[in-house]
């Protein structure tokens, strides 16, 4: 199996994601879009900006490489009533081969493209199926950030495998000159990339400890990380390592909630 749908597939995106609802939402409403466009979400989970693109009466397609998130994402557009409007498919961020030249209004991928293997094609393909005119809006969380995604995964290295040869590091994508080179690489001028920092807000019912646990139990980098430090006996430091992170960053002072902001970079980019 293709490793990124491996990891993506392992846990249950859905049960992180039920904690970034309301800043997916915010992200979309600074989108730009418009009832009739037709918008692309790249990396779309379950749908945490796919269907508030739908509610706003844009024709959206989710496509996401874990098929158990494109059911998820089905699922919730049904219940939604939003079928007719927004469909999730799979397929690769790298390769959007089944999607025609210029064919949406906008593109977007908050977190899910950029973990995609191949960073230049999928700026390539972004911008392939963008029509002229349109938007590319992409959340890439920034490496070494002191805020929480950045962290995590920051923790989870120092536990897991060295990556294989030739790996690209996702969070190459929250660099602004290596955003300016991929999509200039693509055909696009650098004034018509922009990136700016923003913040996500992780809204979560239960204490920083079970927003750890959660992570442990569903998130794929997380996974794998807790399976090495088990080998190493080291499981418990992890947790323990993630606990005082999460505890530190915990905003909220009502107790069995957990509210944590995390820096990202916002790239906007216009698509002559």
């Amino acid at each position: 199996m293709n490793p990124n749908k491996a990891l993506w597939e392992k846990g249950d995106f859905t049960r992180i994601a039920e904690s970034m609802r309301e800043s997916g939402e915010d992200v979309v409403r600074h989108a730009g879009i418009t009832p009739g466009m037709k918008v692309l979400d790249l990396g779309c989970g379950d749908g945490t900006t796919a269907i508030p693109a739908a509610k706003l009466g844009a024709n959206v397609l989710g496509v996401d490489i874990a098929g158990n998130l494109v059911a998820a994402g089905n699922r919730r557009a049904s219940q939604a009533g939003l079928q007719a409007t927004c469909r999730f498919l799979e397929g690769d961020a790298c390769d959007l081969g089944g999607i025609e030249n210029k064919t949406f209004d906008r593109v977007i991928s908050i977190f899910g493209a950029m973990f995609a293997p191949k960073p230049f094609d999928v700026a390539r393909e972004m911008v392939r199926v963008t029509k002229p005119g349109g938007r590319i809006i992409m959340g890439n969380w920034i490496p070494n950030d002191p805020t929480l995604v950045a962290q995590i995964l920051k923790i989870s290295a120092a536990y897991a495998p060295p990556p294989p040869e030739g790996f690209v590091s996702p969070m190459t994508w929250g660099v602004p000159a290596n955003v300016t080179e991929r999509f200039g690489a693509a055909g696009v001028a650098w004034e018509g990339i922009t990136c700016e920092r923003d913040n996500y807000v992780f809204e979560f019912k239960g204490t920083p400890a079970e927003f750890v646990d959660t992570f442990r139990q569903y998130y794929g980098p997380t996974m794998n990380a807790f399976e090495a430090a088990g080998k190493e006996g080291k499981a418990d430091q992890l947790r323990s390592e993630l606990v005082a992170l999460f505890e530190s960053q915990n905003l909220c002072q009502y107790p069995g909630t957990t509210l944590i902001g995390a820096k990202f970079l916002k790239v906007t980019v216009e698509v002559g």
